[in-house]
Order: C-alpha cells, then sequence, then structure tokens
C-alpha cells in the first residue's frame, strides 16, 4: 500500500530539477564526443547505428571503428548498472542509494575523461580519443541503466526523441503540457553549447561541464534520500 501511495504522489522537485540537470550533462558530452572526438554520440545509440552503417556502406574504418565503441562503452554501461540493481526495490517519489551510486561513479568516470582531454589540451591522439570515446559512452550508458533502474522517479536523460513524442501526443495534445520537459530539452540545448562554446574558446574546459552537471544533480537528488533518513532516525 505504501509503495501505491509513493507511486500516486509521483517524484519530487528535487528529481526533476536533476533530471533536467542530467540531460545538460548528456547535451555537453555530446559535443565534445560529436565535435572533439570521432563524430559519433556517447548516448544517442539510434544514430550511432545509422553512423555506422554509413561509415561501413562508404568504407570509412576511423567511422566504424569509433561507432563500435560508443555502442561498445554503452553497452557495457547499462550491462554493469543492470546487474548491480537487479532485484533492488525502487520507489516512485525519490532515488534510492544504489541509484545515487551509480550516478556517483558515472561523475568519476567522466571526470577522467575530462582529466585526460584536459591534460592533453583537448586535441587527444588516436589511441586517447578511442579510450576517451568507449569512456565518455560507458558514463552515458551507465546514467541511462540508472534511469531505467529508478522506475517511475526518473526519465530518459541521453534521447529525447520519445520524450518530445509522448510531450505532443500527451501534453500538448490533450492541453496539458506541463513544464518539466520543455526544460528537459532546453538543458540539453544549453548543455551542448556550453561544452560547444568552450570547444573554440577554452578548448581544454569543454569536458568539464559535464563532470560539473552530473554532480550537481546528485547533490540536489541527495536532499529528499537525506530528509528521508533523518525521518526515520530521528526522534519521534
Amino acid at each position: 500500500m505504501e509503495h501505491q501511495e509513493e507511486s500516486k504522489v509521483g517524484p519530487g522537485r528535487s528529481v526533476r530539477i536533476a533530471v533536467v540537470l542530467l540531460v545538460a550533462a548528456s547535451g555537453a558530452l555530446e559535443s565534445v564526443s560529436f565535435l572533439g572526438l570521432d563524430r559519433v554520440f556517447a548516448g544517442v545509440m539510434t544514430s550511432n547505428l545509422a553512423l555506422l552503417g554509413m561509415a561501413g556502406g562508404r568504407g570509412e574504418a576511423v567511422g566504424v571503428k569509433a561507432a563500435v565503441l560508443a555502442l561498445a562503452g554503452f553497452g557495457v554501461g547499462v550491462l554493469v548498472v543492470a546487474r548491480y540493481t537487479r532485484g533492488r526495490v525502487t520507489v516512485a517519489t525519490h532515488w534510492p542509494r544504489h541509484i545515487m551510486v551509480v550516478l556517483g561513479a558515472e561523475a568519476v568516470i567522466l571526470a577522467v575523461v575530462a582529466l585526460i582531454w584536459g591534460v592533453t589540451g583537448g586535441m587527444p591522439g588516436e589511441a586517447t580519443r578511442d579510450v576517451m570515446q568507449f569512456g565518455a559512452a560507458l558514463g552515458m550508458g551507465s546514467q541511462s541503466g540508472a534511469m531505467v533502474a529508478a522506475g517511475q522517479a526518473a526519465a530518459p536523460t541521453t534521447y529525447l526523441t520519445g520524450t518530445l513524442a509522448t510531450y505532443i501526443v500527451k501534453g500538448i495534445g490533450t492541453g496539458r503540457p506541463g513544464i518539466w520537459v520543455p526544460l528537459r530539452f532546453v538543458g540539453l540545448i544549453l548543455g551542448a553549447a556550453v561544452s560547444a562554446m568552450l570547444l573554440t574558446e577554452a578548448r581544454a574546459w569543454a569536458a568539464l561541464p559535464p563532470v560539473v552537471l552530473v554532480l550537481c544533480a546528485v547533490a540536489i537528488a541527495r536532499e529528499p534520500l537525506v530528509a528521508r533518513r533523518h525521518d526515520t532516525t530521528g526522534p519521534s
């Protein structure tokens, strides 16, 4: 009964803000991945499958390798998270501890990517680009897996095509558009814009925004979890 009541309440404001921040982090990382590495995406696997087919059809070995690395990294990230979160209880109002652990691990992965990017001045060699491409996709796969495992207390953060279609049909189409889905679109655009700008103006720092945004999302989403723990352990 308790879980049913939580499901009706839905995710709180903190979680909704955290989702927007994760979407912004995805947009920022996509700028680095597509513009700074080998023209593939870190989290949008539909596009990468198409890019793989195009590169294969044109006989472009570099494009094929980059797409395969991105697909492999993303797949490994999702698989590891799926095994870690298997059988764990999810709720509809906040992200439980195991989801926070996954997002913390993602921040570490992205921090390593950002460090390598910064040390190389944003101009990594071919072998380093390959490692970074796999690492960036690994981080996005982890994030996607975490959002799936979080159930009703989450939303897609690395791909928004279905979100856009659902918003048009069930939001705009029914006269109940809401504000949180458009904020995700804005977050994606702004995140991508910031890293794209840094690639031009301060290239060595371009991979840092995704790390900062994920950490901010974790910090904000952690608030209701801490408050909940305090309520259960504090004096009655």
